[in-house]
């Protein structure tokens, strides 16, 4: 999970301590720590002369549109109305294994084209069945490109340029850092000297098959998000869609596919196996034991079938309705030189649908720091009557303390708004397909999700914090669906909710107190759960190096 957690506070703590020693000095640093961390950064600065390629070849392609005689095409064609016109088929996918379960069933039902987009695809069981799923449907003369983020690829070049020399496979890596070799923290350190531009990241997830289903929403490709993993899952939404939303999707994974901050990987891995070699390493890597498919549940909390069974029926079943999608560009890539930073398109539609409530908003977010405009809002809201409830980590169940620590400053402000805060209680006591969550796990909240009136729904890669805002490339759907809306509020509700402390103010004192559930009681902590006093001296310590705007 380290590298999971490092593109967030670790990176920012790293480069504002580094550079603030810097500029006071050694003779200003009170502790032998300090010292070593000074020395560290003054030969990462010393050192930091790698650079990224200059000429760099990039084969034009674009997504297939003669599409119609495919496979999935036919089963598109059997699961919307005739007169659908411009709308969409959706079907929410809130179960980790069946949401993997449909990324493996679609790629073996591809018949042209393959297009998949990550933050992460790690180099574990998951990953290498996801990446062994593609390089099968290449063999079948499928054409394969896979768009992945550069930061949390460490030591995964050798494994990627081995899928890259497939026929038929192309691999790209974006917004690469210079440093290729050692892991994430090695790479970053050696990598300060280009700071602005690396802490610019894509974070979208999308995945396209023959440019007529996709699944998008916030899952990367880790066992972390499909229920794999011990001791931590992450609880996650995922939504399939075919109609014109796909291509809709396509052409945005086309302009980053162009874009000059994606590099082929074969210009940034080093030299090494021939390509008969490469190919051979990979294919004994993606077929190592413990790459075997995940156990798949009949059904999941909301009833429905796997999609690789419906598939396979010729139908799937489908929500009908009108689907927009907003996407930052991959140009939000490149640190402005004024260092201004505006909100891209996603949080500024996810705001526009927030603004437009007239009766009630739910929120599910991972990492929640309000910026003004959100507070805005907010306060617009409860002076309108609009009910608002929002869902986040507790400091016991995040992967991110120091963001926590950022979001806490505004529990009071949104209490006073008169927001409902609910933070994730730690603990899973049984198996929950429905979740991705599995006995003896600590379920983490990914999801990020907005429910606005009973009728709209955003569901995407973007987090309500400022890192999501200005610094990393997200995509999301505004879903005009009361089912929909209304299966994604039962499942919070029902599922989420019903396992969270509702924070709220005590009376005249204003001190905050966390009600956690239990049973038909309730239980009143007077305390931050998982929050003790050497803690909160380290998070208070480690927020002076970091800028909120960074969170």
């Amino acid at each position: 999970m380290t590298s999971l957690f490092f593109h967030r506070s670790p990176l920012l703590i790293f480069h504002n301590v580094c550079m603030r020693l810097l500029a006071y000095g050694l003779a200003q640093v009170g502790s032998a720590m300090a010292g070593r961390v000074l020395l560290a950064a003054l030969v990462a600065l010393l050192m930091g002369c790698a650079s990224l390629p200059g000429e760099v070849q990039r084969p034009v392609s674009h997504a297939r549109t003669d599409v119609d005689a495919t496979r999935l095409a036919a089963v598109a064609a059997a699961s919307t109305p005739d007169d659908s016109g411009q709308l969409s088929g959706v079907r929410l996918l809130p179960a980790g294994d069946q949401a993997f379960e449909a990324l493996l069933a679609l790629a073996r039902a591809a018949d042209q084209t393959i297009d998949a987009q990550y933050y992460l695809v790690a180099d574990d069981a998951s990953g290498r069945r996801f990446l062994r799923e593609l390089s099968d449907a290449a063999a079948r003369g499928v054409r394969v490109r896979l768009l992945v983020d550069d930061l949390d690829a460490a030591g995964e070049d050798a494994l990627l340029a081995g899928l890259a020399a497939h026929p038929n496979v192309e691999v790209r890596m974006f917004n690469p850092l210079p440093v290729r070799s050692g892991g994430v923290g090695s790479r970053v350190l050696f990598s300060l000297h280009e700071f602005p531009r690396i802490n610019r990241r894509m974070h979208n997830k999308l995945f396209v098959a023959d440019n007529v289903f996709a699944v998008s929403g916030g899952r990367n490709i880790a066992d972390a998000y499909f229920g794999r993993s011990r001791p931590a899952n992450f609880i996650d939404m995922d939504l399939l869609s075919s109609g014109p939303v796909v291509r809709e999707l396509s052409n945005v994974f086309d302009r980053y596919w162009s874009s000059e901050h994606a590099y082929p990987i074969q210009s940034l891995a080093a030299p090494g196996l021939g390509a008969d070699a490469a190919r051979r390493q990979f294919d004994a890597a993606v077929h190592q034991a413990g790459a075997a498919e995940l156990p798949l549940a009949a059904r999941d909390a909301l009833g429905q079938g796997s999609v690789g069974a419906q598939l396979a029926s010729g139908r799937l079943a489908l929500h009908i309705a009108s689907v927009r999608v907003i996407a930052d560009g991959p140009g939000k890539a490149e640190a402005p030189d004024n260092g201004a930073t505006a909100e891209g398109p996603v949080m500024n539609g996810n705001l526009e649908l927030l603004q437009s409530a007239r009766s009630e908003v739910l929120v599910a977010s991972p990492y929640f720091v309000p910026d003004a405009r959100t507070l805005d809002i907010l306060q617009q809201a409860n002076a309108s009557g609009v009910r608002v409830s929002i869902m986040t980590n507790s400091l016991a169940t995040t992967d991110a303390p120091l963001v926590h620590f950022g979001y806490a400053r505004y529990r009071d402000a949104l209490l006073q708004m008169k927001v409902a805060l609910y933070e994730l209680m730690p603990g899973a006591e049984r198996q929950d397909n429905s979740i991705g969550e599995w006995h003896g796990s600590l379920g983490r909240l990914h999801a990020k999700l907005a429910v606005v009136d009973q009728r709209w729904l955003y569901i995407g890669s973007m987090n309500m914090d400022h890192r999501s805002a200005h610094c990393n490339t997200e995509i999301g759907l505004i879903v005009d669906s009361p089912e929909l809306a209304s299966e994604v509020a039962g499942l919070l509700q029902r599922e989420q909710l019903s396992r969270s402390y509702r924070v709220r103010m005590a009376g005249e004192s204003g001190r905050l107190q966390w009600v956690a559930p239990a049973g038909e009681k309730q239980v009143v902590l007077h305390s931050e759960p998982a929050l003790n006093w050497g803690r909160q001296l380290r998070l208070s310590l480690l927020s002076m190096f970091v800028s909120e705007g960074l969170l």
